[in-house]
């Protein structure tokens, strides 16, 4: 750093931060400084500690040790509506909007327009909103209801709410998580709009690939601790990865060609439901794993439900090792040997307020029960401990509530719940989603074990890189129909995405 560098004002500046949890020791002597018109990326394995360091500096936790400051004034957030009152907002990856409550209702909430000091002005509402959207260039309808928009509609809502605030600084959770490309290029524009010499953002992100279109410089967190802050257009994304995990990332390689003369374990034909899904049909073989691969709305996810019975079916036939099935529900798909891990694990995956063991045995925990009916706890450490230490899950122990795990150990949690229950098919959909680059290379060695034990997988992932990483064989989906399956070796990105266009408007094959 140059003397210049070292004597100007940052915009915001965190020194010896250190916060301890329970059992973990969450940040210890952590530093970070935002420059003036800059946006700063900040990145690190789950875990690492970059979310917890958010929540410091925007009043949602207290800080054990460590100064904050602002353009040069230390400052303490009580919390999240102080910081925000000194100009730091922060948009997390999971919103916090009302579904029932319209746009500008949840912009304004607690802060609304009132006639005589009493009574709502809607009017003057919907104004305020409005010329809000008109500075940002964001095209909202300020009455619309944000439970009908889409996830990309609600980052909007999300954004606008904390730059109506007056934002100095405005820290953003992975917000790219759940957008398509056009929709991150958006987010970008607005992004550059917002920053001025008088503004900065802070921008995590576990995709490498876009920090060298957003950010200015890179600082790397690792075990809660500061390992480095980089240039952006001066360092590569393998020198980052190698940061934040401490070793060095192979990557890249496919797998080899497998002979077909394996079993076959689950069968599907002509799989159909009433809004989406038309004759679909492949199988999976045991040691396989079958990657499926399409556009957002392609039926991927659709078509997991529909066999694990979350979905109904049209028409159609499952068979599992030859033996025709009928399944009308996830929890009977789990008795019939079929594990199904959704994309949105939080919701659907685990339960947070639950313990890692209990969790584990979630779904096997009638093989739990001992002489009158009681669950023996002795057998449930014993299976907890087990998948721990298998999965390398980071806990400090398994009695820890799962809300307390970073987001690969909790993915690693739903795992371990589908591998005690000792499953024949495992359906992964979207596998990786929302953990780093360290938890990726994990869960993509722990896919590959299991299908050489012999266990036949399905793995749903928006990320074409992944799909050829892992996959055997790659089905590709468009408009809720299978366009093609191709071996790894005959694959490419290329030639993905052509099959996975490959419908037009009207649903006929486009030659």
């Amino acid at each position: 750093m140059t003397g210049a560098e070292a004597s100007a004002v940052a915009l915001l500046e965190a020194r010896g931060v250190s916060k301890a949890f329970p059992g973990v020791k969450a940040l210890d002597d952590v530093r970070l400084t935002l420059r003036h018109g800059e946006v700063l990326a900040l990145v690190g394995e789950n875990g690492a500690g970059k979310s917890t360091l958010m929540k410091l500096l925007s009043g949602i936790h207290t800080p054990d040790a460590g100064v904050f400051r602002l353009n040069g004034v230390q400052y303490a957030a009580q919390n999240p509506r102080h910081a925000q009152e000194l100009g730091i907002s922060i948009i997390h990856q999971e919103f916090n909007l009302m579904s029932d409550l319209t746009i500008a209702q949840n912009i304004f909430i607690g802060r609304e327009p009132r006639r005589a000091g009493v009574v709502l002005d809607d009017r003057a509402l919907n104004r305020r909103a409005r010329e809000l959207f008109d500075r940002l260039g964001l095209v909202l309808d300020p009455t619309e209801r944000v439970g009908g928009l889409t996830v990309a509609r609600q980052q909007m809502v999300e954004i606008a709410k904390a730059l109506s605030f007056e934002a100095k600084v405005l820290i953003m959770d992975e917000p790219t998580a759940a957008l398509n490309d056009a929709e991150v290029d958006v987010l970008f524009e607005l992004i550059e709009r917002f920053r001025t010499p008088d503004t900065g953002v802070i921008y995590i992100s576990h995709r490498m690939t876009e920090l060298s279109r957003i950010s200015d410089r890179i600082t790397v967190l690792r075990d809660g601790r500061y390992i480095d802050t980089l240039v952006t257009a001066e360092t590569s994304q393998r020198e980052v990865i190698s940061l934040m995990v401490g070793r060095t990332i192979e990557g890249e390689s496919r797998p080899t060609a497998r002979p077909d003369r394996r079993e076959v374990v689950l069968s599907v034909r002509g799989l159909s439901t009433r809004h989406l899904l038309r004759e679909v049909s492949f199988d999976v073989r045991a040691g396989e794993i079958l990657g499926f691969a399409g556009l957002m709305g392609a039926g991927r996810t659709e078509v997991a439900r529909a066999i694990v019975g979350a979905d109904r079916l049209q028409s159609g036939t499952i068979e599992l090792r030859g033996e025709p099935v009928r399944i009308t529900s996830p929890a009977e798909a789990a008795r019939r040997g079929i594990g199904y891990l959704s994309e949105d694990r939080k919701q659907l995956g685990v339960l947070l307020e639950r313990s890692v063991r209990e969790n584990i045995v979630l779904a096997s925990l009638r093989d739990y029960l001992g002489a009158f009916g009681f669950v023996s706890d002795r057998r449930i450490e014993g299976t907890g401990r087990e998948y721990v230490d298998k999965l390398r899950i980071k806990t400090p122990s398994t009695a820890q509530l799962v809300r307390n795990l970073s987001g690969g150990n909790q993915q690693k949690v739903v795992i371990a719940k589908w591998l005690a229950k000792d499953c024949d098919v495992l359906i992964f959909d979207e596998p990786t989603r929302g953990i780093d680059v360290g938890a990726k290379e994990e869960i993509y060695a722990l896919l590959r074990s299991l299908a050489d034990e012999g266990k036949a997988i399905v793995m749903i992932s928006s990320e074409l890189p992944e799909v050829l990483r892992l996959s055997d064989r790659i089905a590709v989906m468009a408009e809720g129909r299978l366009t093609a399956i191709l071996d790894n070796a005959d694959a490419t990105q290329e030639n993905l995405m052509d099959y996975a266009t490959r419908f037009t408007a009207e649903g006929t094959i486009a030659r």
